[in-house]
């Protein structure tokens, strides 16, 4: 796989490269647990610890798109 200019996978997904410094800081401010704030946690809206983690665009999985900043990235160059 080619290293992508806006994404890069840790082994659990891809992050996106713009989001992750910004959100990280307010991630470690918040006085709650990961435990309470996401999983099986009491909130039927639970907020997961990374939102700058990234979806698929498409259903054949070419392209990365971050829900945060929105950024997008073609993975498989045809």
């Amino acid at each position: 796989m080619k290293e992508l200019k806006h994404f890069y996978n840790f082994g659990f997904g891809w992050v996106c490269r713009a989001c992750e410094n910004e959100l990280a800081v307010s991630i470690h401010e918040a006085a709650l647990s990961r435990v309470l704030t996401e999983g099986e946690a009491e909130s039927k809206q639970p907020r997961m610890s990374n939102t700058a983690l990234a979806k698929w665009a498409d259903e054949a999985r070419t392209m990365l798109v971050c829900p945060h900043c929105n950024r997008r990235e073609q993975v498989n160059e045809s």
